[in-house]
């Protein structure tokens, strides 16, 4: 049966989009506390289903997916820009697909402005109302309002018009931001994107056998099962190697030794990965705030995502990817050595080169001559640094990575930083081999 806060759930699923919600309203339908019903729509918020805004409140909007992940909702744009809405509040769910900067003459500025349109324009009223029949909402920067009339028009045709206190060129640019932001986001890969579903999964009930399971392993071909109660619930993970000389008939329920280690689908695949790697084991549940079983993720189907990630052109740059990007790979009497140059954004408030900045590359150096010896990927699991001299802005850089031990397991790296030709730091670095099963 399913819990209050499942159903909770599944009533938001099943509203329609741009309806609005409310706590009470909500534990009023279910016949649950308040509080039972603010934490299942903070659920519902995490997992893309509704939006809360200020002064408006919690409306029901289309989930994301991730070929659209730029387009912002017009919600989303009211709380980037802290705005407020003024009128078309049904219209709040709908997402923009380019945004139109009003700094032309009127005539002109219509040419560009299309249905689902953003109009980004100061205090013209007839830009507003224009920009509204043709399809496109508005934001009226400057902080000022709107005719009556136009409110009205914006209810009508339920396209948002929303005020907010920035200039135009603030506005555009902390849209642009967040449009980026996006395009970063969805280069990365979640545990939802690759995981195996439960309907496909291999699992096994409490009420399983040993011999079930010897059954199981050897038809499937699987040696890794998560076991689940009555309710669907996870309560551990079983091993072939765990039933070596257990009776055949006895309930797998009762091997059960620790808490299963598990994650949820929105956990990016390298954090999944990396509790992999820390906890040495080769599959893990994938759960709901329910704890019940949403699927399974293999170190096979890791591997395979981070490698054809790894070959994927990138549309947006991580900091990480804009520093390393400074830098030039050239092959040195057996090593590889990296050469660059502190720019600007590389520095602190003192023009010296920002530690983390320097940290980041000495990892990201240290990676790259892992791979170069042995295929994979690597966790970077310590580091010991060592500061020797403020290296300066606009400076020539040289960092030199060096394998020092590089097992199956695990890889040992002393890597040294040069400025102007002088050792400016040093670093030891240890890291994991993330590998197959």
């Amino acid at each position: 049966m399913a819990t209050k806060h499942e159903q909770i759930l599944d009533y938001i699923r099943n509203l329609q989009v741009g309806d609005k919600i409310s706590v009470r309203a909500i534990a009023k339908e279910i016949g649950v506390s308040e509080g039972t019903a603010y934490r299942a729509i903070k659920e519902a918020e995490n997992q893309g289903l509704v939006s809360t805004i200020e002064r408006v409140g919690t409306i029901r909007i289309e989930k994301k997916n991730r070929e659209k992940m730029e387009n912002l909702t017009f919600a989303e744009v009211v709380s980037i820009v802290e705005g407020q809405v003024l009128g078309g509040r049904d219209g709040l769910h709908k997402r923009l697909n380019k945004f139109v900067i009003g700094a032309m003459r009127l005539e002109d500025m219509m040419k560009y402005v299309e249905a689902g349109n953003l109009l980004i324009v100061g205090n013209r009223d007839e830009a507003h109302r224009l920009a509204l029949l043709q399809g496109a909402a508005v934001l009226i920067t400057g902080g000022f309002d709107a005719r009556e009339e136009t409110k009205r028009l914006a209810d009508e045709l339920s396209l948002p018009l929303i005020s907010c206190s920035y200039d135009t060129f603030t506005v555009a640019s902390t849209i642009n931001r967040a449009i980026y932001d996006n395009l970063i986001k969805k280069e990365i890969l979640l545990v939802e994107d690759i995981l195996i579903p439960k309907e496909e999964a291999v699992t096994l009930s409490v009420h399983d056998t040993v011999r079930d399971l010897e059954n199981l392993s050897q038809t499937s071909g699987h040696h890794h099962f998560p076991i689940i109660d009555d309710e669907g619930v996870v309560v551990g993970v079983i091993t072939v190697k765990d039933v070596i000389g257990q009776e055949e008939t006895t309930p797998v329920g009762k091997l059960i030794s620790r808490p299963p280690i598990t994650t949820r689908p929105q956990t990016t695949v390298a954090a999944a990965a990396h509790l992999m790697i820390w906890e040495g084991i080769h599959l893990i549940p994938v759960i709901d705030s329910s704890r019940k079983l949403q699927g399974v993720l293999t170190r096979k189907d890791v591997l395979k995502a981070m490698q054809i990630m790894q070959r994927q052109p990138q549309i947006g740059n991580t900091f990480d990817d804009l520093i390393f990007s400074q830098l030039q790979m050239e092959k040195m009497e057996g090593d590889i050595i990296f050469r660059g140059k502190v720019v600007p954004q590389m520095t602190n408030l003192y023009g010296s080169l920002s530690s983390g900045v320097l940290m980041s590359m000495m990892a990201e150096s240290s990676r790259q001559a892992l791979r170069e010896w042995k295929r994979g990927d690597y966790v970077i699991e310590t580091t010991s640094i060592y500061f020797l001299k403020p290296v300066q802005i606009d400076m020539d850089l040289m960092i030199r990575p060096r394998i020092i031990d590089l097992g199956r397991k695990e890889g040992k790296v002393d890597v040294e930083v040069y400025s102007q030709g002088k050792l400016a730091a040093k670093a030891l670095l240890t890291a994991q081999v993330w590998e197959g099963p």
